[in-house]
């Protein structure tokens, strides 16, 4: 089976990056792979691509390109919505590559892995293929009006995945797409080529982008805490990003430079993992969450807040880690100290961890989209019946409004009003003598 992932870029970092490549790699074992970068900045990715898998770049934004002298690559994109926060990254140039490159997909299933590829993949993907949007961030992430565009074109799609039952929860309800099934499959996260962590080391890590909404500033609070009460562990965070600065200052503020660092990103992080013997996630909201789940494979157990929607899948509270109230400091502080405090629960925890993350083996996973991807061929015929159906039941309900507000505004209905008007009044009349 010739299988195409439609990725916004190949050649960065991201969550969403390694996962494709982890999900690619592994389907490329049975299967011929291939993924399609809708652009590049730098020369080779900066992951390593999997055996099997051939990356084919659309645009290429690197200085000097040849792309870069063209006159659409100026122009903004028509195709891409701009409800999509990254239609500032998509230039006309990039919709005609996608289109160019779909009209001739010879591929039977393309999954597309972000909203506005997604929207690609709805408008120009081969009407013979299997296309299924994956949807790696919330439901509820998204604005309303993106959610809108995307409700309109992923109706004309084969499935959409997410990668939490919660999220397919919300999608089923909140996003009315007949004929389309809604799954949760979760990320492959690959067992590390590490040994696992002994849960000796005096350092708790943490890992992801600095941003607002992980919480950094959360967890360099309540490590204040631990390290009052336990002055030789460490906090080392890893990641990249614009809050750097901010929070540089607050270790500062807080007289922790000498035990808590910003160690810059990492790649791979499970060398680093494995150094540690606790994770800490202080996140308010996590669309599945890549790093609890590759601590634990490398034997160390987790700390995260129980925010929405992907660590209260991941996490068993009290087995292998411990979920603590969001925006909770003070929890996030005692969690810490009691794993710190009772290494004979710590070292039980992290060998649960490490048992309990081999179901994000690639194997499962893998054999789950090779039986969506049959469901699907098998259904073909139904979901389009189910799908014409809800067409027909729609354009009957807006015949329906249409006639309403017509008789309401013609003069028959009018007269009704008025008539009912007078009604009342002779009963309200009649009530008051």
């Amino acid at each position: 089976m010739r299988i195409t992932f439609l990725l916004h870029n190949a050649y960065a970092i991201g969550g969403t990056i390694r996962t494709t490549y982890n999900l690619a790699g592994a389907l490329a074992e049975r299967h011929e792979v291939e993924i399609v970068s809708m652009m590049r900045h730098r020369g080779v990715p900066r992951f390593a691509v999997p055996p099997g898998v051939r990356i084919v770049p659309l645009v290429d934004l690197r200085p000097g390109s040849t792309d870069a002298a063209l006159p659409a690559y100026r122009e903004p994109a028509r195709d891409f919505p701009v409800e999509d926060k990254r239609h500032h990254q998509y230039s006309r140039l990039v919709d005609l590559r996608v289109r160019e490159y779909l009209r001739g997909c010879a591929a039977e299933v393309v999954i597309g892995t972000r909203p506005g590829v997604n929207v690609y993949l709805a408008r120009f993907g081969p009407a013979g293929a299997l296309r299924i949007a994956q949807e790696h961030l919330r439901h509820d992430a998204h604005g309303k009006a993106l959610r809108g565009v995307l409700a309109r074109h992923y109706r004309t799609l084969d499935a959409l995945v997410t990668i939490t039952e919660a999220d397919a929860a919300a999608y089923r309800a909140r996003m009315r797409l007949p004929g389309v099934p809604v799954v949760a499959v979760p990320n492959i996260v690959p067992a590390p080529d590490v040994p696992p962590s002994d849960g000796s080391a005096k350092v708790v890590v943490a890992a992801g982008r600095l941003a607002k909404g992980k919480r950094f500033d959360l967890l360099i609070d309540a490590f204040r805490v631990v390290a009052d009460k336990q002055p030789d562990w460490r906090l080392r965070i890893y990641g990249g990003g614009a809050a750097r600065e901010r929070l540089q200052r607050r270790i500062d503020r807080l007289a922790l430079a000498d035990r808590a660092a910003l160690m810059g990103p990492r790649s791979p992080i499970e060398p680093e993992f494995a150094k540690a013997s606790l994770l800490v996630s202080a996140s308010d909201a996590e669309s599945f969450g890549m790093t609890l789940v590759e601590a634990m494979r490398c034997g160390v157990p987790v700390v995260s807040t129980d925010c929405p929607l992907g660590p209260a899948e991941i996490v068993r509270d009290g087995v292998d880690g411990r979920l603590v109230p969001m925006g909770d400091g003070d929890a996030l502080a005692a969690a810490m100290l009691e794993l710190i405090d009772d290494d004979a629960a710590r070292r039980a925890m992290g060998a649960a961890a490490r048992e309990g993350a081999r179901r994000y083996d690639p194997a499962p996973i893998v054999d789950r989209y090779e039986r969506l991807f049959a469901e699907l061929g098998t259904s073909r015929r139904r979901r389009g019946w189910q799908r014409t159906r809800a067409r027909y039941a729609a354009s009957l309900a807006r015949r329906r409004r249409t006639f309403l507000r017509h008789v309401r505004g013609s003069r028959p209905g009018r007269w009704l009003r008025q008539l009912r008007r007078a009604r009342r009044a002779r009963g309200a009349g009649g009530t008051g003598a």
